[in-house]
C-alpha cells in the first residue's frame, strides 16, 4: 500500500517536472514537419545523458532537428562537419605558442560546447573518431598535459549517410556501442512533404525560442533516474538482451545462426534508462512494457552483430529485434 502511495506521489511530481517537454515539442514543431520519432529520440538521449547516432539519406532534416533542439535549450551549440582531412586538434583544440609571452596557451576546440553536432561522422579518419568517442565516454579532453572537463549537459549527436560509401570510414562496432541510440530517419509521408514544400517556398521560416534552461535539463536527468521500474520490467529487459546472446534458450533456433554477437551489459543499462526517459516524456512516474518495446529497436539496432548468413538472407538487426520482442514473454 505504501508503495502505491509513493508511486502516486512520484507520478504527480513527474507530471509537474515534465511540463517543459510540451514546450520543447511546440518549438521543434514550428520548424520540423513530422519526424515525431526523431524528435522523441533526441529528447530520450538528452534526458538519459546518452549520445545519439542518426542515419538517413541527405535532406531528411537530421541536422535541422538537432540545431532546432539545441536552440530550444539555452545552451552552447557547435557543429563540426567531418571531412577526410580533419585532425583531432581541429575537434578538441591545441596548444598555440605565443611569441609575445613566449609561452603556450590553450585554444579550445568546438568540442567545448553543450551540444555537438558531428555531421557525417563516417567521413573522418579513425583518429578523429577516437578523439570524439573519448570525449563522449569520459566527458573530458586532454590537451598537452592538462585534462579539461567538458560542460554539462554534454550531448553528441552524430549523423551518418548510408549511401555513397566511397571515401568513408565506417565506425568500428566497438565504437558504435558508445552511442546510446541509433536512429534511422525515414522519408516523410506525402501530406508532410507537401507541408514541407509550402513551408520552404513561403519564406519567413519560424525560429525556435529558448524555453528550457540547462539547469532544468540537469534536474530532469536526475528525476528520470527516479522513475519507478518494477523488478518484472528489469527481468524483461534482461531477457531481451540475453535473447540476443543465447537465442536458443528463448525458442529462437532459426535466429541463432544469424547473430555473431549480442548486446553487452551497456545495452541493458541503456535500455533501462531509455525506457525511464520514454516514460518521463509520456509524463508517467513508472515504466510499463510498452516503454521498453518503444525504445528497444533504437537501443539494440547497432549492438547486434550479423553473420554472413544473415546478410545472405537479407535479414537485418531490426528483423532480429522484432522476432526477439515477439518471443520474449511480456510481464
Amino acid at each position: 500500500m505504501n508503495e502505491t502511495v509513493n508511486i502516486r506521489e512520484l507520478n504527480e511530481r513527474i507530471q509537474q517536472e515534465s511540463s517543459f517537454i510540451e514546450m520543447i515539442n511546440l518549438e521543434v514543431n514550428k520548424v520540423i514537419v513530422g519526424q515525431k520519432h526523431l524528435s522523441e529520440s533526441l529528447l530520450i538521449g538528452l534526458l538519459s545523458n546518452g549520445h545519439i547516432l542518426l542515419e538517413g539519406v541527405p535532406g531528411l532534416a537530421k541536422t535541422l532537428a538537432i540545431t532546432t533542439l539545441a536552440k530550444t535549450i539555452n545552451a552552447k551549440f557547435s557543429r563540426v562537419q567531418f571531412t577526410p582531412d580533419l585532425l583531432p586538434a581541429d575537434l578538441v583544440g591545441t596548444l598555440i605558442y605565443s611569441q609575445k609571452t613566449e609561452s603556450f596557451s590553450v585554444r579550445q576546440g568546438p568540442v567545448f560546447a553543450n551540444f555537438i553536432l558531428a555531421d557525417e561522422i563516417n567521413r573522418s579518419p579513425a583518429k578523429v573518431q577516437s578523439a570524439l568517442l573519448e570525449a563522449m565516454q569520459e566527458h573530458q579532453v586532454t590537451i598537452g598535459d592538462t585534462t579539461y572537463r567538458l560542460p554539462e549537459p554534454f550531448l553528441v549527436m552524430a549523423t551518418q549517410n548510408p549511401i555513397e560509401q566511397e571515401g568513408t570510414y565506417p565506425l568500428p562496432e566497438a565504437q558504435v556501442d558508445r552511442f546510446m541510440l541509433k536512429v534511422v530517419v525515414s522519408y516523410p509521408e506525402k501530406s508532410e512533404e507537401m507541408k514541407i514544400i509550402r513551408q520552404n517556398i513561403g519564406g519567413g521560416t519560424l525560429q525556435p525560442q529558448p524555453v528550457v534552461s540547462q539547469e532544468q535539463i540537469l534536474r530532469a536527468r536526475e528525476i528520470v533516474r527516479e522513475v519507478y521500474m518494477d523488478e518484472k520490467i528489469e527481468r524483461y529487459i534482461v531477457d531481451i538482451v540475453f535473447a540476443t546472446r543465447t537465442p536458443d534458450e528463448y525458442g529462437l533456433k532459426n535466429t541463432a545462426p544469424l547473430i555473431s554477437y549480442g548486446g553487452s551489459p551497456r545495452a541493458s543499462i541503456s535500455l533501462a534508462i531509455a525506457s525511464k526517459a520514454y516514460a518521463f516524456i509520456k509524463r508517467r512516474g513508472y515504466v510499463i512494457p510498452e516503454d521498453v518495446r518503444a525504445v528497444c529497436h533504437d537501443v539494440l539496432r547497432h549492438r547486434i552483430g550479423l553473420t554472413y548468413e544473415a546478410e545472405a538472407e537479407n535479414v537485418t538487426s531490426v528483423d532480429i529485434i522484432t522476432s526477439i520482442l515477439n518471443a520474449v514473454e511480456v510481464p
